[in-house]
C-alpha cells in the first residue's frame, strides 16, 4: 500500500455500499479475501480505501463510488487530519473559484510540480480575500484592520474600509494586531497561513478531486458539502447553529418596518459575531455587509474564514478589464471576552450564539472592565457578560440578536442587570423557542433582542414577551379515520431536528419562524404567543423575563366552542373506528405452512432491498424517517428553501420510494411495517430503515407488511447488542402461497393496518379532548354543570 495512502473506517465502507455496519462485519468474517486492516485500532479498524473499492467492485457490491463520497473519504483519511485538509480544501477552492484560468494550468503540471507552484497562487487569492499573512515569529507590522469603525467614523469604505484587502486574514496571537488575544495558542497554531509545497504534496489527489467535485456543484457549496460532513462526523466536538434558526436570527436583526427610511435602506452594514463558531451566523447574513466574527479556537477560526470568504461573491470584472475580488470577512481569533479583537468596533448588528454555563469566563480579571454598565455579572452569569460585551460593540441604535439559555431570564443572581437592561430600554423582546430548536435540544432556548441606547433618546417603556412552545410536535389529528399507514397527513410538519428518538424535537419550523417575525415586527398582544408588557410590571424583586411566566397558556382545544368541535370529532372517529373493529377471530389448529425468507426471495429476484441514508435537509426530497414509520406521520418535510439541516450532509443518489414498497425500521426491536402509498411515494428513504421492493406479480405488498409484523418473525430475525436490537430484514419468514392466496391475506392486513390508524386519531382527538376539559374548568372558560 503506497505511504499515506488513504484510510477508510467500516461506517465509511458501509457509507460506500449503502449498508449498515453490521454488514460490514459480515463480510469481514465470511469473505477470506476481504481487505485486511491497515492501521486503526482492535476495536475500530481502518482500511485501505483503494482496497475496499476494488473488493466491492469485484463482489458487485460497488459500480462506482461516488465522487462526494470520494472526497470526502480522502479528506477524513488524510495524514495530518481532517481538520487541516479541509483548510487545503479551502484555499484551493478559492483559487479554483477567483482564479479558474490559473487552476487549470497548475492542475496540468505533475503533482510534485504543482505542489511547488500551488502556496505562490494560493497566497495571491488568499491575500486577494483575505487580507495578506501576518508573520508572528518576526513580529511583522500588521495592517490596521479595515472596516473597523470608530466613532465619528462608521460608513464602510475608503482606505480603511471594507473594501481594503487588509481586513480579512486570521491573525495568530503572536501578531501586533492579536497581541490582546492571549490564550489562543501559538501565533503558527493560530493563523491560517499559506500552505507550503511539503504540507500540500500528500494534499494534491484531494485538491485535484475538490476541484472536480466543485466544477460539478460550486466551489462554495463544494466545501460546505465536505464542512458539513466533517461537523455531522465529530457532533461532540462542536456546538452547532442550526441554519433555520440562524437565518431567523438575521431577520430579527433588520430594522422594523416603523424604522426610518435611511435605516432600511442603509446599502452596506457592519455584523459582528463574537463567538463565530462555525460561522453559521454570519454566512445567513443577505446583502452587502461587512463580516466581523472573533473564535476562540484558532482550527475553527480558520474553517469560518475560509467558509465566509467561498460564501462570498465571486469576483466583479471591472472596466478596466481586471477582476476585483468582493471585500471577504474579517476573523480574529481569540476569547472575545478577555481579548476582544474589535475594541473600536461599533457594529450595525451583532449576531451571537455564545456558549452557555461558563464559570471560567473571567469574572476575577474582568472585574472593572468598562463594558459592565449594568453590572458586574456574577461568575454563574457568563451569558450576562456576552450581552454586555455586545451591547458595547454596537453602534448607537444598533440591533443585536442572542441566543441564550432560559435560565438567564430568571435566575436571582441576575435579576439587577436585567433590571437595569430594562430600565435604559437595552432589551426590547424575549422570545421562547420550542424545544429542539438548537443544542441543547432538551431545552427551551430564548431569543433576545437588544438595542444600545441612544443618547438624548427616551427608553422603551415596554418589553415584548413571545413564546412559541405551543408551536411544537406533530398535528393534533394528522391522520383521518381508515387512511392507511403511508397516506400523507394533512398538516405534516416540517423537521427541527432530529425525531424524538434521536434526542430532538420535531416542530413546524415555518409556523415557528412566522410566529415570531410577526411578534417582533407587530409587537402586539396574541393570546397565548405574545404580549407587551409594561416595564413597570417586571421590575419586581425576581425581574423574571421568561415569556411563560407571563404568557398563560390557551386552554386546549381553544376554549369552550373550540372542545365542542373536538368532542363532535371524536365521536365521528370513534363511530368509525367502531366499524373497523375486527371480526371475532375463528380458532383453528396452527398451520403448518412452507416458508420462504426474504433474503431467498431477494436473491430469486422476486424483490429488491435497499438500506436508507438520507436526513431530513440533505437531499431535495422530504424524508420518510425511522419516527414517521413508528407513528404513522406524512415525511418529514424540508426546511425553508436554500438551507440544510444541523449538520445534514447532501446524500449520494437516495433511494425514493414508489407506490408498493414495504419499509421496516432495523433498530428497536418493536414489530413496524408500512407500505408506500401514492402520497408518501417520491419521498427519500431515511437512515435506519430498510425498504423491500416486491414484484407485484410474485408477492403482495401487504401481505408482505403484515407477515413481517408478527412478533415471532421479528424475534428470529433480530440480533441483540448491549442496548440495542438490530433486524435482519433478510431473515425474515414469509409463507410460500399463491399470488391470489396472498392477496387475501393482504386484504385483510389492510383492514387491521385501517383500524390501527384510526386508533391513533382517536387518541390524539381524545388527548385534545380531555386536556381541554382540565384547562376549561381549572381556568373558568367551562363550568362543571
Amino acid at each position: 500500500m503506497p505511504e499515506n495512502a488513504t484510510e477508510v473506517t467500516a461506517a465509511g465502507i458501509a457509507r460506500l455500499a449503502g449498508v449498515g455496519r453490521a454488514a460490514v462485519s459480515n463480510w469481514r468474517r465470511r469473505y477470506a479475501d476481504f481487505p485486511q486492516p491497515v492501521g486503526g485500532t482492535g476495536t475500530s479498524p481502518s482500511f485501505a480505501l483503494s482496497e475496499v473499492e476494488q473488493w466491492l467492485r469485484d463482489q458487485g457490491k460497488l459500480a462506482e463510488v461516488p465522487l462526494r463520497e470520494r472526497v470526502w473519504q480522502a479528506v477524513a483519511g488524510h495524514p495530518a487530519g481532517a481538520g487541516r485538509a479541509l483548510i487545503h480544501v479551502g484555499c484551493a477552492l478559492l483559487l479554483v473559484r477567483d482564479r479558474p484560468t490559473a487552476w487549470l494550468e497548475l492542475a496540468g503540471a505533475p503533482d510534485e510540480r504543482m505542489a511547488a507552484l500551488l502556496p505562490q497562487a494560493m497566497e495571491h487569492v488568499l491575500t486577494a480575500r483575505l487580507g495578506p499573512e501576518v508573520d508572528g515569529a518576526h513580529g511583522a507590522s500588521a495592517p490596521e484592520p479595515a472596516g473597523v469603525h470608530t466613532a465619528g467614523a462608521h460608513e464602510p469604505g475608503g482606505a480603511d474600509g471594507a473594501d481594503s484587502p487588509e481586513s480579512a486574514r486570521v491573525h495568530g496571537a503572536g501578531s501586533p494586531e492579536s497581541a490582546r488575544v492571549h490564550g489562543a495558542g501559538s501565533p503558527e497554531s493560530a493563523r491560517v497561513h499559506t500552505p507550503t509545497t511539503q504540507e500540500l504534496l500528500p494534499s494534491v489527489p484531494l485538491l485535484r478531486a475538490a476541484a472536480e467535485l466543485a466544477a460539478g456543484i460550486g466551489a462554495g457549496q463544494a466545501f460546505e458539502f465536505l464542512l458539513g460532513r466533517q461537523l455531522d462526523a465529530n457532533p461532540r466536538q462542536y456546538t452547532l447553529t442550526p441554519p433555520q434558526l440562524a437565518e431567523l436570527m438575521v431577520d430579527l436583526a433588520e430594522p422594523p418596518k416603523d424604522a426610518d427610511r435611511a435605516a432600511r435602506e442603509q446599502p452596506v452594514r457592519s455584523v459582528l459575531d463574537p463567538a463565530a463558531g462555525t460561522g453559521a451566523l454570519l454566512r445567513a447574513v443577505g446583502g452587502p455587509a461587512a463580516l466581523y466574527a472573533q473564535e476562540a479556537d484558532p482550527a475553527l477560526a480558520a474553517l469560518t474564514a475560509l467558509r465566509l470568504a467561498l460564501a462570498a461573491e465571486a469576483p466583479r470584472r471591472a472596466a478596466d478589464g481586471t477582476q476585483r475580488p468582493a471585500p471577504g470577512p474579517t476573523v480574529r481569533t481569540g476569547d472575545s471576552l478577555r481579548a476582544d479583537a474589535f475594541p473600536e468596533l461599533a457594529a450595525d448588528t451583532v449576531l451571537c450564539h455564545p456558549p452557555f454555563n461558563e464559570r471560567n469566563w473571567g469574572h476575577d480579571e474582568l472585574a472593572y472592565d468598562p463594558r459592565w454598565e449594568y453590572g458586574l455579572p456574577a461568575r454563574t452569569e457568563s451569558e450576562l457578560a456576552w450581552v454586555q460585551h455586545v451591547l458595547a460593540r454596537l453602534r448607537d441604535g444598533g440591533t443585536a440578536v442572542l441566543l441564550m439559555p432560559p435560565a438567564a431570564a430568571s435566575r436571582r443572581s441576575g435579576r439587577r442587570i436585567r433590571a437595569g437592561l430594562l430600565r435604559r430600554g437595552a432589551l426590547r423582546a424575549v422570545i421562547a423557542l420550542p424545544a429542539g430548536a438548537a443544542p441543547p435540544y432538551g431545552i427551551p432556548l430564548h431569543l433576545w433582542i437588544l438595542c444600545k441606547p441612544e443618547p438624548g433618546v427616551r427608553p422603551a417603556a415596554d418589553l415584548l414577551l413571545a413564546d412559541t412552545a405551543d408551536l411544537s410536535g406533530p398535528a393534533p389529528d394528522a391522520a383521518g379515520p381508515g387512511r392507511a399507514p403511508g397516506g400523507k397527513a394533512p398538516g405534516g410538519r416540517a423537521a427541527g431536528g432530529k425525531t424524538p428518538g434521536g434526542g430532538r424535537e420535531r416542530f413546524d419550523w415555518p409556523a415557528v419562524r412566522s410566529a415570531v417575525l410577526d411578534a417582533w415586527r407587530d409587537r402586539a398582544d396574541v393570546e397565548g404567543v405574545s404580549r407587551v408588557v409594561p416595564v413597570i410590571e417586571l421590575l419586581d424583586d425576581d425581574v423574571d423575563l421568561a415569556p411563560a411566566r407571563h404568557l398563560p397558556r390557551p386552554a386546549s382545544g381553544g376554549g369552550a366552542s373550540g372542545l365542542g368541535e373536538v368532542r363532535d370529532r371524536l365521536t365521528e372517529t370513534l363511530r368509525l373506528t367502531t366499524g373497523l373493529v375486527p371480526p371475532a377471530p375463528v380458532p383453528v389448529e396452527p398451520a403448518h405452512r412452507p416458508l420462504t425468507t426474504v433474503g431467498e426471495l431477494a436473491r430469486a429476484g422476486a424483490l429488491f432491498l435497499h438500506s436508507g441514508t438520507a436526513v431530513p435537509g440533505s437531499t431535495a426530497a422530504p424524508v420518510l424517517t425511522e419516527h414517521d414509520v413508528l407513528t404513522g406521520a406524512a415525511p418529514t418535510a424540508l426546511p425553508p428553501a436554500g438551507q440544510e439541516a444541523p449538520g445534514a450532509a447532501a446524500a449520494d443518489d437516495p433511494v425514493l420510494l414508489e407506490p408498493g414498497d414495504v419499509v421496516v425500521p432495523v433498530l428497536g426491536g418493536g414489530t413496524a411495517a408500512r407500505v408506500v402509498d401514492a402520497a408518501t411515494a417520491g419521498a427519500a428513504l431515511g437512515r435506519n430503515l430498510q425498504l423491500l421492493r416486491p414484484d407485484p406479480a410474485a408477492v403482495d405488498p401487504w401481505f408482505l407488511a403484515g407477515f413481517l409484523r408478527g412478533t415471532a418473525n421479528h424475534r428470529q430475525a433480530s440480533s441483540h447488542a448491549s442496548t440495542a436490537a438490530r433486524l435482519d430484514a433478510r431473515r425474515l419468514q414469509l409463507p410460500r402461497m399463491p399470488l391470489a392466496e396472498q392477496q387475501r391475506y393482504g386484504e385483510r392486513f389492510r383492514e387491521l393496518a385501517a383500524f390501527e390508524d384510526a386508533l391513533r386519531t382517536a387518541g390524539r382527538l381524545g388527548g385534545r379532548l380531555v386536556q381541554g376539559m382540565y384547562d376549561g374548568l381549572t381556568d373558568g372558560t367551562v363550568t362543571p354543570g
